[in-house]
């Protein structure tokens, strides 16, 4: 099939950039210096290329993608990177074909993964993003909690996810820094030999965790490409140009198909106007004709993912493959 017989919106994925992105990740962070994240795409076909890469550890946001991962053969070394206190989600990932461990940052999500046959977990801790996490100086007597109700603590993990509001390399740095010596704090005293941090957009700068929690690298998106230029937006959005008129045209995706959190797509030649509902609006530099396809870039590459349930791949304009995105749901 050609690209452009595909049925829009569709997921597209350059098989060329997705391999560049790919490899660059496994010279630059070999091995168990990264774990993907794979909340990025959700696809575990895409999860296997990377683990091909030498990259066998992931990061998860849902048990679902735990649970999925580990049927999928890809279970050496998951980490639920998130707190859950949900008995039958917890129990379905002890019970699963894998090494799963857990994020807890409370005594309710050490109990409830104790309770429920988790055995290994990371003390979650707070190094500047206000989301989950304990206070650095709570962090041993969690630990300590964790360890009398039976369960290994493999060391800490935190998210600097607060410093890609510094555009500029230095100052992301020195924020970087900043907050791995909250961790590193807290690391020293809960123990165990892993340090985990970080994001596509620390993944060169954080020298202090052991593993980098990289997710966005692969596909690549909009807001974080132009931080991250070793890495070229691999996905878009085909769609198709269902109306005209003398001074806009609309495509026929929206609100629906769009990650919108980090501000509006990119569109090739054009200005994007408006996304609503199930149409994206734009002015075209030149002018274009119903049933015109054009490529929508997302700004933000995982919840885009997310809508959708299947990625088609493509070598120059011909589909090769189609992956189904298989982790969706919690």
């Amino acid at each position: 099939m050609n690209r452009h017989q595909l049925p829009t919106p569709a997921l597209v994925v350059d098989a060329a950039t997705l391999g560049a992105n790919l490899a660059h990740m496994a010279v630059t962070l070999p091995g168990a210096r990264c774990r993907p994240h794979v909340k990025a795409h959700k696809t575990t076909v895409l999860a296997q290329r990377q683990a091909e890469l030498g990259h066998r550890a992931f990061s998860c946001a849902t048990p679902r993608e735990i649970v999925g991962m580990a049927a999928a053969g890809l279970g050496d070394d998951l980490l639920l990177a998130n707190e859950t206190v949900d008995d039958t989600r917890l129990r379905a990932m002890s019970d699963c074909e894998g090494r799963v461990t857990v994020a807890v940052d409370s005594s309710a999500t050490i109990a409830a993964a104790a309770r429920n046959g988790i055995r290994e977990v990371l003390v979650d801790v707070d190094v500047g993003l206000p989301r989950c996490g304990c206070a650095p100086a709570d962090a041993p007597r969690l630990a300590d909690e964790a360890r009398a109700l039976g369960l290994e603590v493999r060391g800490v993990m935190g998210y600097e996810g607060h410093v890609y509001l510094f555009a500029d390399r230095d100052e992301r740095r020195r924020a970087t820094e900043a907050a791995m010596e909250l961790l590193l704090e807290a690391h020293r005293s809960v123990g165990g030999e892993v340090v985990s941090a970080g994001a596509t957009g620390t993944y060169d700068l954080n020298e202090w965790a052991t593993e980098i929690q990289a997710g966005s690298y692969a596909l690549m998106d909009t807001a974080f490409a132009p931080m991250i230029p070793a890495f070229r937006p691999a996905l878009w959005l085909e769609t198709t140009v269902i109306s005209v008129s003398a001074r806009h045209a609309v495509v026929d995706c929206g609100l629906k198909a769009l990650g919108m959190d980090h501000g509006d797509p990119e569109i090739d030649g054009g200005e994007v106007w408006l996304v609503s509902d199930e149409h994206l609006t734009f002015r075209p530099d030149e002018p274009v004709r119903v049933g015109d396809r054009i490529r929508v870039w997302p700004a933000h590459v995982d919840p885009t993912v997310a809508y959708h349930d299947r990625m088609h791949v493509i070598d120059g304009e011909h589909v090769t493959d189609v992956w189904p995105v298989d982790l969706r749901g919690w």
